[in-house]
């Protein structure tokens, strides 16, 4: 599977959505200032105007106009506003007025009333008692917003407020909100940045043991302190990690076992391919020769005594032979399968060997074999005394129709240095087994030399039934080469008096 990398960074992107809503944020409360602070400031300037307005009013109607407290009063809502008004009467005097030098304004109200300067004055609101406009004063340049109208038939008054000073302080308020937001967007972006990489490192972390993970690598762990959702999805992980690498390793071992059975039934069919075409090989023969012999006798072809004899000699031999084979091969069978369950029994193997020895001392002495034993009573084992007779039967019958040279056999029977043991040796002179077939000497129906097996009727079924009885009985067998000959051996459980207590 194709290895994905991470195209767009999960941080990169955090960051980026948290920029730009933040710039976003800044930019317009920056959009709103700048659009709508001035109006905002000049709509607040006009209920200014009207409060001081309708003091005037309050003031003029209670004939109190130069009391020391309606002048503390009117003195304190300009300061507080910073606005100026001025009150003359009909015969233009000054009343009453927060100017230093009244005279210019006086003339400056008059003009107004009487609309002898309608150029420099922009009208937002007219009533029958007051007018408010936009008015720029001709000697200063500077624009006011100014209320002016009668507060009587015989008393005229004007009311403003410069527009210059709250367009600076919009102006000023529009840069230091600029300044503030971008200082602002950067130091947020420092602190976004350091926040989600907090968040974004144990993320990458456990990124990074997945695809472990997905590697088959199960070492790498999750070690974080956080007690937040991430860590708990850590502490998951590594639990998946844990049971995941336990349950490949189950899964190993049961494909393991499973590639052994299938390997085990390979083989077996094989044996059992090899056995079939093997007994078929045995028995083709001594069949060809029975079968040839008897149609002889059918056909009336033996005209003499001595040859019937012959044909019936070689009938009944060959008979015997498939006989023998046919038991061989139901003992190696039934020891194979466990029907010939082992009976085990402690006896002395010194007397089971001395008896095997003398059944053979017919075939030994037609041969010219000397066999030497060195008797050593009181050796006492624990096995199954039929079956290790036939072990050992097989062993002698082997040296027998393999001894050459000086045709010498030597049996031994010793204790391990261990003492738990008693090894049984079967040596005898002549030519040793070659090395590729020291392992295959024990495989059904194998030979190394088939012409001489054949001579003497052997089978090569010997030697598997001592690897079968022996495995059976969980106890070492072996063969090795000699300087002059061939030695094979057995093992079996010591039985002295004392291991049986």
């Amino acid at each position: 599977m194709k290895e994905r990398r991470v195209k767009y960074s999960l941080k990169r992107q955090m960051a980026k959505i948290f920029i730009l809503l933040m710039s976003g944020t800044i930019f317009m409360c920056w959009f709103v200032n700048v659009f709508f602070l001035e109006k905002y400031y000049v709509q607040y300037k006009k209920d200014n105007l009207l409060e001081v307005y309708y003091l005037l009013l309050e003031v003029h109607s209670g004939d109190s106009l130069k009391s020391g407290e309606i002048e503390q009063q009117l003195s304190n809502l300009c300061s507080i506003y910073n606005v100026n008004f001025i009150v003359t009467d009909s015969s233009s005097q000054t009343l009453y007025s927060t100017y230093k030098d009244p005279q210019q304004i006086n003339m400056q109200l008059r003009d107004i009333v009487f609309e002898r300067d309608n150029q420099s004055k922009k009208i937002i609101t007219a009533t029958g008692d007051y007018t408010l406009s936009y008015i720029k004063d001709p000697y200063s340049k500077t624009e006011y917003l100014t209320m002016w109208g009668n507060l009587d038939a015989d008393c005229f008054f004007m009311i403003r407020t410069a527009l210059d000073s709250i367009r600076d302080s919009v102006h000023m308020s529009n840069a230091f909100l600029l300044y503030v937001g971008l200082a602002a967007i950067l130091l947020a972006a420092i602190v976004i940045w350091v926040v989600t990489s907090k968040i974004t490192d144990p993320l990458m972390k456990l990124a990074d043991i997945s695809k472990q993970m997905a590697n088959l690598n199960f070492e790498t762990k999750y070690e974080g302190n956080s007690r937040n959702e991430i860590a708990v999805l850590g502490e998951n992980m590594n639990l998946m990690s844990d049971r995941l690498e336990e349950t490949i390793s189950h899964l190993k071992t049961a494909n393991l076992e499973l590639q052994k059975d299938v390997e085990s039934r390979r083989n077996a069919d094989e044996r059992r391919r090899e056995f079939i075409a093997n007994v078929s090989h045995e028995l083709k023969t001594p069949i060809a020769l029975i079968q040839g012999y008897a149609e002889g006798l059918k056909e009336g072809i033996i005209d003499d005594r001595e040859s019937l004899d012959y044909y019936c000699d070689v009938i009944m031999d060959e008979t015997h032979k498939m006989n023998h084979l046919v038991k061989r091969l139901i003992s190696l069978s039934q020891v194979e399968s466990g029907a010939d369950a082992m009976q085990m029994e402690r006896f002395d193997i010194n007397d089971l060997i001395v008896h095997c020895i003398q059944s053979f001392a017919p075939l030994t002495e037609q041969q010219g074999i000397t066999i030497t034993y060195e008797e050593c009573s009181g050796m006492y084992v624990w096995a199954d005394e039929y079956q290790t007779e036939e072990v050992l039967r097989n062993y002698i019958s082997n040296a027998v129709h393999h001894c050459s040279g000086e045709k010498e056999i030597v049996v031994k029977a010793e204790c391990n240095e261990d003492g738990r043991h008693v090894r049984i040796r079967v040596f005898n002179t002549g030519d040793p087994i070659p090395e590729e077939s020291l392992e295959r000497i024990w495989d059904k129906f194998y030979k190394v030399d088939k012409a001489r097996t054949r001579e003497y009727g052997g089978s090569g079924l010997g030697l598997s039934i001592v690897k079968a009885i022996m495995e059976s009985m969980k106890q070492d067998f072996g063969v090795q080469n000699c300087e002059d000959g061939v030695e094979f051996w057995f093992e079996l459980e010591n039985g002295r008096e004392q291991e049986i207590i």
